[in-house]
């Protein structure tokens, strides 16, 4: 274990937050707000961090798959500790486990919050909760890694660890090229939703906010009704458009940008997102439809919801609480399937999900036909073995983390709705569940314990519970290749 490069990498990261948050201090410094001093202190504080550890490489700067894991999710922990810090100092939050939930529900792009008034919140700390969304939706590393200078050999482990999905492919052979290309195109995508949402009579600031929580598929909004306070069929379509851009894998718009477009028209995830939101909207549509004045409408505020919560950003337009059990059945397993492999949303990922069914189809075929040989194929390509053993480990591992945190969540003794929507919410990063943290309610409510074990499930979901699970491990500090 190279703990110096560790150590290294780490302070440079924290080096990275401390500029960042130069972003909100300029935001408050704009609408003339005090607060501004509260993102300066801790900037101050990050940046003496840096300077200690973040700015002599070590000789041994050599690093592998165990570092990358563990760089990776202590990253993820240190950033979240220290941007919940501006919130305290400021009283927006005063008690500092709910601000590292708010942090971390940020940072992870869950979207699940403590906080019952929001409207009242300082413009630069709103600005701050709603930017960790834009932070954290492509990865912090990925983002520190574009601004930085990690050589390849280092940065392809820490992708590797931090990028969503059963695997991770370089777009380029360089990572740091790969990680500049992700984010152009995140950028772009970020900026045409800013000027659509201002084209439907949005402010700058609302829009940005919007953007940030769309694009990280996040969900938080500096409104106390979400996206339902602005009552516009138009800032509600252009949202949900986004929101299914957004949980597309970012590999093929890469693809789009070569002019592949066989490619992209073939590949079986996005045939069945797009296929999976099409039948969900379909079926809430006509459920809900004795609720609403028409189809349209009703099919405004389903596809709405349908694309909010698979692509986990968690966003709302209607309190779905009050539909009908079968469109709240169909909501929760599109929250269950979560977005692609390789975008900003959370899940178990649609790839996985096809994988899934491919590898139950076979087992099938098998039993009828012994002597058959079968294959799991995706996109005309074999699956290894390799990637099935993954996916049925994360399995295993995801219910095995499901159902313990559930336990310990039923000590505060609400309904189990609650209790397994909130840790089902959490864990695929979506941000609301049902019943009393449903669309119109929040998860303040809950213990400090069970807060913890929501953050611990905020975090094990973004970045696929791997990292965490090897943090624990003893074999990890100490065994070497």
């Amino acid at each position: 274990m190279n703990k110096k490069m560790i150590i290294y990498i780490l302070g440079k990261m924290l080096g990275v937050e401390g500029a960042l948050l130069l972003i909100p201090a300029l935001v408050s410094l704009i609408y003339g707000e005090k607060t501004g001093v509260s993102f300066l202190i801790v900037a101050a504080v990050l940046g003496v961090i840096f300077l200690i550890f973040g700015r002599k490489k070590p000789k041994n700067s050599r690093i592998y798959g165990k570092e990358g894991f563990a760089i990776v999710g202590l990253a993820w922990i240190l950033w979240s500790l220290f941007g919940a810090i501006p919130f305290v100092i400021t009283g927006s939050v005063p008690n500092y486990i709910d601000a590292f939930f708010e942090t971390v529900s940020g940072f992870t792009t869950t979207g699940s919050t403590i906080l019952q008034e929001i409207e009242s919140l300082p413009m630069g700390i709103n600005f701050w909760r709603c930017f960790t969304h834009w932070i954290g939706g492509m990865g912090v590393l990925v983002f520190v890694m574009m601004v930085t200078s990690l050589d390849d050999e280092n940065a392809m482990p820490l992708m590797r660890a931090e990028v969503p999905g059963p695997e991770a492919d370089k777009l380029v052979p360089k990572a740091r090229s790969t990680a500049k290309i992700l984010y152009q195109m995140y950028f772009v995508l970020t900026a045409a939703e800013v000027v659509l949402l201002m084209f439907g009579g949005m402010n700058l600031y609302d829009a940005l906010v919007h953007s940030f929580s769309t694009a990280g598929t996040g969900g938080f909004s500096n409104r106390n009704s979400s996206v339902a306070f602005y009552d516009s069929a138009y800032i509600d379509g252009v949202i949900t458009v986004f929101m299914i851009l957004f949980g597309i894998n970012f590999n093929l718009y890469f693809l789009l940008l070569l002019k592949n477009w066989k490619s992209v028209l073939k590949n079986e995830e996005l045939r069945a997102y797009l296929g999976i939101i099409a039948a969900a909207v379909a079926v809430i549509t006509i459920n809900i439809l004795s609720i609403y004045e028409n189809v349209f409408h009703a099919f405004r505020y389903a596809s709405f919801q349908v694309a909010s919560v698979i692509t986990t950003t968690g966003f709302y337009t209607a309190d779905y609480e009050l539909w009908p059990e079968l469109s709240k059945v169909v909501l929760l397993t599109v929250m269950f399937i979560g977005a692609c492999a390789g975008s900003t949303g959370g899940g178990i990922k649609v790839c996985r999900f096809v994988i899934l069914c491919k590898s139950i189809r076979q087992e099938i075929r098998k039993i009828l036909h012994p002597n058959v040989v079968t294959m799991v194929k995706i996109n005309g390509k074999k699956v290894s073995n390799d990637t099935m053993r993954g996916i049925n480990t994360f399995f295993a591992a995801y219910i095995f983390i499901l159902v313990m945190s559930v336990l310990i969540v039923s000590v505060d003794n609400f309904d189990f709705a609650t209790s397994f929507s909130g840790v089902l919410t959490t864990i695929n990063n979506v941000g609301p569940g049902i019943s009393k943290v449903g669309s119109a309610e929040n998860f303040h409510m809950f213990s400090p314990l069970s807060k913890l074990v929501f953050c611990f499930d905020m975090l094990v979901g973004r970045l696929e519970i791997f990292p965490y699970l090897l943090l624990l491990s003893p074999d990890l500090w100490r065994r070497r290749f």
